[in-house]
C-alpha cells in the first residue's frame, strides 16, 4: 500500500496477458461492501490445475480483487506468510493461503476466466455462464476467437461490441422457433448458432468442447463444468455465426414531452455464417442453409444482473431472402425459456 491510498476502495490484480471489462467490473464491485474483508475471483477452468495448485484460490490470470481492509490485513502480514508458505511457487497461491489464515474465504465470480482452455474456444464462449464477463486470460494461446481474423484483430473486434454495451457482452440468450423446430442461442457480441431441432435451454447451456484441457490428469472429467461433445449429428451440430458488425437504430418515444423529444435506442447486430455446416437436414422440416445473416435486435438500456435471470428472445422472421431477426427483451415475470 502507498502513502494516500486511503480512499481507495478496491485493488485489482491480473497478469499482463488479462483483459479486464472494467464497466462490468465495476458494477460488480458495486454490489459489494468494501469496507469489509472481500476477496473475489474465479477459479481455473481445468481440473488438473485446480488440483495442482488450489479449487478455492483466485488465480491471478483471471484477475482478482481486493477490499481496502483486507489489503491493510495482508500489509501486516504479508512477512509471515511468506515465511510459512515458502514452498508455494505462484503469488496468487501464497495470497490465497494468506487470505485463508486471516480467516476470509473467496467469493467466486464467473465472470472471472483463467482461460485454462487450449484451442478453439469457441464453444466455452458461445454457452458463457450467467453472469457479466468480468476478464479474458490466456488469449495470447487459444486460437483466435474469431475465425475469419488474428489474434489482435479478434480481441479489437470483440471490443467493438464491448464499447457498445459490455453487460450483454457473451450472455447466452435462446429462443425457439417452433413452425420450423429451429432454436437458436445467441451469445451476444459474439456468435449465434442456429439447430435444427428444439433443443432445452437446460442442455444448450452446457458449452460445445471445441477446446481441449491445458493439462490432462488420467480420465475425464478434465473441466470444472459440464459440457456437450462435438458431434456430426445433424440434429445436434449447429449452424454457426459470428459477429460482424452493429448499428444504433433511433425510435421515438411516444411518451416523451413534445419539447424533449427523447429517443429511445436499439442496437442490430449482425451475425455471418462462418462457413456451411455440410451435413444434411436433421429432419423433414426445412433446413436453414439459406440463411447467410442473422439480425439480433436488443436493448440499449444495460443488462441488470442482480436479479442473475438472463433475457428472453422471440424469433422474429426466418423467410427473408438471407437473414432471419431476432429480437432480445426482458423475461416476462413467469416466462419459462422452453419449446
Amino acid at each position: 500500500m502507498r502513502e494516500g491510498d486511503q480512499d481507495v476502495r478496491w485493488y485489482v490484480m491480473g497478469d499482463d496477458d488479462t483483459i479486464f471489462f472494467v464497466d462490468n467490473l465495476a458494477r460488480l464491485l458495486g454490489r459489494y461492501d468494501h469496507t469489509k474483508y472481500v476477496y473475489i475471483g474465479g477459479v481455473s477452468e481445468c481440473v488438473k490445475s485446480s488440483f495442482d495448485v488450489s479449487f478455492e484460490m483466485a488465480y491471478g490470470g483471471a484477475g482478482l480483487a481486493l477490499s481496502h481492509p483486507l489489503v491493510e490485513a495482508l500489509v501486516a502480514n504479508l512477512d509471515r506468510c511468506i515465511e510459512t508458505y515458502p514452498y508455494y511457487f505462484f503469488g496468487d497461491q501464497i495470497l490465497s493461503a494468506c487470505i485463508a489464515d486471516l480467516g476470509i474465504s473467496l467469493i467466486t465470480e464467473k465472470g472471472f476466466h483463467q482461460i485454462d482452455l487450449m484451442n478453439d474456444i469457441s464453444g466455452f464462449l458461445s454457452a458463457h455462464p450467467q453472469a457479466p464477463l468480468i476478464s479474458l486470460h490466456h488469449l495470447d494461446v487459444a486460437s483466435p476467437i474469431f475465425p475469419t481474423m488474428d489474434r489482435h484483430k479478434s480481441v479489437r473486434h470483440l471490443m467493438t461490441a464491448a464499447k457498445v454495451d459490455q453487460s450483454r457482452l457473451l450472455q447466452q440468450t435462446i429462443c425457439y422457433h417452433k413452425p420450423k423446430n429451429w432454436a437458436f442461442s445467441i451469445a451476444w457480441g459474439y456468435s449465434a448458432y442456429i439447430y435444427e431441432q428444439l433443443i432445452p435451454r437446460s442442455i444448450l447451456r452446457r458449452p460445445f468442447e471445441t477446446f481441449t484441457p491445458w493439462s490432462f490428469i488420467g480420465e475425464p472429467p478434465h473441466y470444472m463444468f459440464n459440457t456437450r461433445l462435438v458431434t456430426n449429428s445433424s440434429c445436434e451440430t449447429p449452424h454457426t455465426f459470428f459477429f460482424h458488425s452493429l448499428t444504433r437504430l433511433s425510435n421515438s418515444n411516444s411518451n416523451s414531452d413534445s419539447n424533449n423529444n427523447a429517443r429511445t435506442y436499439e442496437i442490430a447486430m449482425t451475425y455471418v455464417r462462418h462457413k456451411p455446416r455440410q451435413l444434411p437436414p436433421c429432419s423433414s422440416n426445412p433446413s436453414p442453409d439459406y440463411i447467410s445473416k442473422i439480425r439480433v435486435y436488443s436493448p440499449a438500456t444495460k443488462l441488470n444482473f442482480v436479479e442473475n435471470r438472463g433475457e428472453c428472445c422471440d424469433v422474429l422472421n426466418v423467410d427473408g431472402k438471407n437473414t432471419a431477426e431476432v429480437r432480445i427483451r426482458a423475461c416476462k415475470k413467469t416466462e419459462i425459456i422452453i419449446f
